[in-house]
């Protein structure tokens, strides 16, 4: 039974959800639900995989359980860790307005924006992770403890303990060549590295490669059953357009995510407004803002200065309060809309692009990050290419269904085989058996990368 809504969320000491203390205010799918999903071996190596974890306790830790995909994943894995018998725990860390400001700094750095990383930032940071530190030094005597990208990173340093297993997974659009650049930068994020057993990455062309440390390759997921992507009647997608007065005779083109200025919202909005000139269509910007992300805010008021005099953009703030509600609005959105468009600058994966493939949905996307290695360009989705070569893409997609239907559907068979949590989650664990057993820690592993993942070389995949 879900009570989410019936709890605080998340308590007062930062705990989301909790096993040992039997806080669980949210719940996913039983197991065997997905086997008509992605079938009984994946099924069976899944449960193989926490069976020999038997008896292990883990805690996961990030700095939001409000907007983004790394809380949006966790809602989902968590408690399908606590079904398969794992005493599993999620976290989230606090921090003042400079915190989140100097973290935000360092995520678009790291992501290959100019500028430094001053001493006045590390301090922040050092700072705000020390109080952390404190406040959760009684919560970490787990056998394994995943952190989850750059704000919580330096946590190692002060809670890891003899015997722990301890990974760090990084989820943004990591470029190793901008940090070698920056010295400081470089000599910030490689320090805290010794502090963990393995590095996890997305995808292989964001392994920061001269980190000594193991470094292993597994691919963000979705999960089908979740409130976001199951099925939805066109009734209850019909409610969520008239609730924002949404006409639905009207074509709809949609940009759904996080309101961030790597997401190429400017593009999307462009290249609408080039392709209107010749289809009739509207355009649906949908997104939150994240917690741990103060420069949303200012985002959302670009787009909507830009756009306050154009009916036929709809520029929604998604409210975050109510996680179900918001996953379901979301769902309905996507599956209203007759193209998505993801035309980012930077990406670390891009899951409202596989939430987008698997609804079997015609997909823009930019050649960034690991946008390639979902979207296929003309076979499981398009790639941006430009405001006007887009625009008349978008316009063929509108006058030909048919067409974004084929590839949708390709987009989606793509998804089910290798982005769906079943799969995606049974690395993660192997991964952590892996550092229970300290196999990472072994001098000559040093330099190893696991990957759980086809590792395409992105130059020989048809992009463009």
């Amino acid at each position: 039974m879900n009570n989410e809504n019936a709890c605080q969320f998340p308590l007062s000491d930062g705990t989301v959800y909790s096993a040992r203390m039997g806080h669980r205010p949210f719940s996913c799918a039983p197991v065997e639900e997905y086997i008509p999903v992605v079938g009984t071996q994946e099924i069976d190596r899944l449960r193989r995989v926490a069976d020999a974890l038997e008896g292990s306790s883990v805690l996961e830790m990030n700095s939001s359980a409000k907007g983004g995909g790394v809380a949006e994943m966790l809602f989902s894995y968590i408690p399908l860790m606590d079904q398969l018998g794992l005493d599993v725990e999620w976290r989230v860390i606090g921090g003042s307005p400079e915190y989140f400001e100097a973290t935000k700094m360092l995520h678009n750095l790291l992501q290959g924006k100019r500028g430094p990383f001053t001493r006045a930032m590390e301090s922040t940071y050092l700072g705000s992770i020390e109080q952390c530190a404190r406040e959760h030094a009684d919560s970490c005597g787990h056998d394994i403890v995943v952190i989850h990208d750059p704000q919580p990173f330096g946590l190692g340093r002060h809670l890891r303990s003899d015997g722990q297993a301890w990974l760090w997974r990084c989820h943004i659009d990591i470029d190793e060549d901008t940090i070698r650049r920056n010295p400081r930068l470089w000599d910030f994020m490689t320090r805290w590295t010794e502090y963990y057993d393995a590095a996890i990455f997305s995808a292989a062309h964001y392994v920061v490669s001269r980190w000594p440390i193991p470094k292993v390759i597994s691919p963000p997921f979705i999960d089908p059953l979740s409130e976001k992507n199951r099925e939805l009647t066109q009734e209850e997608i019909g409610r969520v357009l008239d609730k924002y007065g949404l006409d639905p005779t009207i074509p709809i083109v949609a940009q759904v995510g996080r309101f961030d200025p790597w997401k190429g919202i400017d593009r999307t909005i462009k290249t609408f407004r080039l392709a209107r000139q010749e289809e009739r269509c509207q355009l649906i910007v949908a997104g939150g803002l994240a917690t741990d992300d103060p420069e949303g805010a200012r985002v959302l008021d670009q787009v909507l200065e830009s756009t306050q005099d154009d009916e036929d953009i709809h520029v929604l703030n998604l409210p975050l309060d109510d996680r179900l509600s918001n996953w379901h609005e979301v769902n309905a959105l996507q599956r209203a809309a007759s193209v998505l468009m993801q035309p980012s600058t930077r990406e670390g994966f891009g899951l409202v692009i596989t939430e987008g493939l698997w609804k079997g949905k015609p997909v823009i996307g930019a050649d960034v990050g690991a946008i390639p290695l979902q979207i296929r360009s003309g076979v499981t989705g398009f790639m941006y290419g430009g405001a006007a070569n887009t625009a008349q893409r978008l316009v063929s997609l509108l006058r030909n269904p048919g067409v974004g239907r084929v590839v949708g559907q390709h987009g989606r068979e793509y998804v089910r085989e290798h982005f769906l949590i079943p799969t995606r989650a049974a690395d993660c664990l192997q991964s952590m058996q892996l550092g229970r057993r300290g196999l990472f820690r072994h001098d000559d592993c040093r330099d190893c990368i696991i990957s759980f993942h086809p590792w395409y070389k992105l130059s020989k995949r048809g992009r463009g």
